[in-house]
C-alpha cells in the first residue's frame, strides 16, 4: 500500500480497537478529531478522511454542534453504497451470483452429514410456508443449511454475498429446487447434490 493508504488503514483499525476496548454502543460519542489525532498520532486530515468513510458506510453519524456518534449497524445501507461502486459491470454481477451459488452448493453438501428427520421437516416447513415470498424462502432455507454446517465464516461470507445480491438480482430458485434438494437428503443421495446445482439456469 501507499504511505497514505497505510495511515488511513491504520486509523480505521485503531478506531475499531477503540470502539471494542471501550465497549461503545450505538449512540455513544466518539472523541473529537483533535483528540483522535493526538491519540493515534496521525494528521487531522487523515482522521477526517477515515471518519467520512465510516459515516458513508453508516457506521457513525455526525450531529451538528454535538459531535460524532456510533450508529446502529445497518448492513443493507453499506451494501447499497459499495454495490454502486463495484457491481457496475455485467461480468462482476455474474461473478458474484456464480460465487454465491458455489458457496450455497458447498453448504448444502456439508449440511448433508448433519441432516436428520427433524431437520428435513424444518426445511419442508420453510418451503411450504405461504407467508414467505420467494426471496424470503430462499434466505430462510439457506440460513438453516449454513447453521447446520457450523461454519461461521462460511455463513458470514454467504450473508454478505446475499445482501449484495439484493441490489442486482432475484435471490431465489424455482420452488422445485428446494424440494429436490430435500428429496436428496431424504434418499441419502449425496452425489446428486452437485448435479442439482449445476442444473440451475446460468445468470445472464
Amino acid at each position: 500500500m501507499l504511505p497514505k493508504q497505510k495511515v488511513y488503514h491504520g486509523i480505521l483499525q485503531e478506531l475499531r480497537k477503540y470502539i471494542d476496548e471501550n465497549n461503545l454502543q450505538p449512540g455513544d460519542k466518539l472523541p473529537s478529531e483533535r483528540v483522535l489525532s493526538e491519540k493515534l498520532q496521525a494528521g487531522r486530515s487523515s482522521i477526517r478522511e477515515a471518519l467520512r468513510a465510516m459515516e458513508l458506510l453508516g457506521l457513525i453519524e455526525t450531529r451538528h454542534g454535538e459531535g460524532t456518534f456510533l450508529s446502529a449497524y445497518r448492513p443493507y445501507h453499506s451494501v447499497e453504497v459499495l454495490s454502486s461502486f463495484i457491481l457496475q459491470g455485467n461480468n462482476t454481477r455474474n461473478d458474484l451470483l456464480f460465487a454465491k451459488k458455489i458457496i450455497e452448493k458447498e453448504a448444502a453438501k456439508i449440511a448433508y452429514d448433519y441432516m436428520d428427520d427433524e431437520d428435513i421437516s424444518q426445511l419442508l416447513e420453510i418451503v411450504q410456508d405461504q407467508t414467505l415470498n420467494a426471496n424470503a424462502t430462499h434466505v430462510a432455507f439457506f440460513q438453516y443449511l449454513f447453521h447446520k454446517t457450523e461454519n461461521l465464516l462460511l455463513a458470514k461470507v454467504w450473508q454478505l454475498m446475499d445482501e449484495f445480491s439484493y441490489t442486482i438480482s432475484s435471490l431465489s430458485y424455482e420452488r422445485s429446487f428446494y424440494l429436490d434438494l430435500i428429496g436428496l437428503y431424504q434418499s441419502k443421495d449425496y452425489a446428486k447434490i452437485e448435479d442439482l446445482f449445476y442444473s440451475l439456469p446460468v445468470e445472464k
